[in-house]
């Protein structure tokens, strides 16, 4: 071969090297030889624990590099400490993200002093499943239905403002005239699931139908539901009554649907704000495909919990319409939460 023609295939040769070796460092990505760290803003045991763990156990597969996702408990302040960690400290790289309660993008219009974040900001990466929520009590308890709240007290465990387990009863009290009695101090809905069979407290509020669904004591009749919060029946639960059904005004019944639009977020997973794009759209391919892997619904089956996902979009767009509420309605809230700035 003549020196010219083998310059330039040599030189040919070597682009193509380049090129294939570009393609297979594009191809592994980012997140190769990495350990990502997904936040779980709950203590173990609860639906948002075992989907977080769950996730962490797939999701590597589906992210360029494979890297090893771990699982880091954060479980106070009903997954507040979580959400300021979040936006505030964790490295906004893409090498951490998690599950927080889907009161998290509300949290800001109602507790501006505790909660340290703008909710739109956050990388929204999806959400698992819908929540419908739901007050049980002890099969013990003198409340055999919603209308037995207005007149006895009930006496309710809870993780704090900001959760579902405390906004909701206060709501109820303020708005419907129910007298519960909010105990608390619990560190996880778990822990307060204990102090219901120890008789310590009547029951808790904001649960979900996948938490008590597949909790022996909701099989064996020692614990009954008696309030929803959804827009439709839960089918298994017709004769159990609705939470709107008692807001006296139009206008109540509005703030009622903002405090519970959290309904629509049910497990939703968030990454911290300021992420390269290209890292934040890894992350929610990533997710919605692990949505549909055979081996992660297997084990959602396993442990009967639902699978109803949103994108990581559609998250967003429901966080940026909770969090243009009209000032109004935010303040006919905060007023019965007794929150003032």
């Amino acid at each position: 071969m003549k020196r010219p023609l083998l310059l330039l295939f040599l030189a040919t040769a070597a682009l193509l090297s380049g090129a294939t070796l570009s393609a297979r460092a594009e191809n592994v990505g980012f997140y190769a030889g990495k350990t990502v760290r997904l936040i779980v803003g709950f203590g173990s045991g609860g639906s948002y624990d075992l989907y977080g763990q769950a996730l962490a156990r797939h999701i590597g597969r589906h992210l360029p590099g494979n890297p090893v996702v771990v699982p880091n408990s954060m479980p106070t302040a009903g997954s507040l400490t979580a959400a300021n960690y979040i936006y505030n400290v964790a490295p906004r790289d893409g090498t951490v993200f998690g599950i927080v309660a889907s009161g998290a993008p509300t949290m800001p219009l109602f507790y501006p002093d505790q909660a340290k974040f703008d909710a739109a900001k956050f990388a929204w990466i999806g959400s698992a499943s819908k929540a419908i929520f739901l007050d049980i009590v002890s099969s013990k308890s003198p409340a055999k239905g919603g209308e037995d709240l207005l007149t006895r007290e009930i006496i309710l465990g809870s993780t704090g403002p900001g959760a579902a387990a405390y906004d909701l009863p206060v709501m109820m009290n303020t708005m419907a005239g129910f007298r519960y009695k909010i105990v608390q101090g619990y560190n996880t809905v778990a822990d307060v699931y204990l102090a219901i069979a120890r008789g310590e407290v009547d029951g808790v509020s904001g649960t979900t139908w996948d938490s008590i669904s597949r909790m022996p004591a909701w099989r064996d009749g020692e614990i009954r539901v008696v309030v929803q919060y959804g827009a439709q029946p839960i089918p298994q639960l017709k004769d159990v009554v609705m939470a709107t059904s008692f807001a006296p005004t139009s206008q109540d019944k509005l703030a009622m649907n903002l405090l519970l639009s959290r309904q629509e977020m049910g497990k939703p997973f968030l990454a911290p704000p300021g992420l390269p794009p290209e890292r934040v759209a890894e992350l929610r391919r990533a997710f919605m495909a692990t949505m549909r892997d055979p081996a992660f619904i297997e084990e959602m089956q396993k442990l009967q919990l639902d699978i109803d996902p949103l994108t990581g979009e559609e998250v967003q767009r429901l966080v940026e319409t909770v969090t243009a509420t009209a000032p109004d309605i935010v303040q006919r809230v905060r007023d019965m939460l007794s929150v003032r700035k």
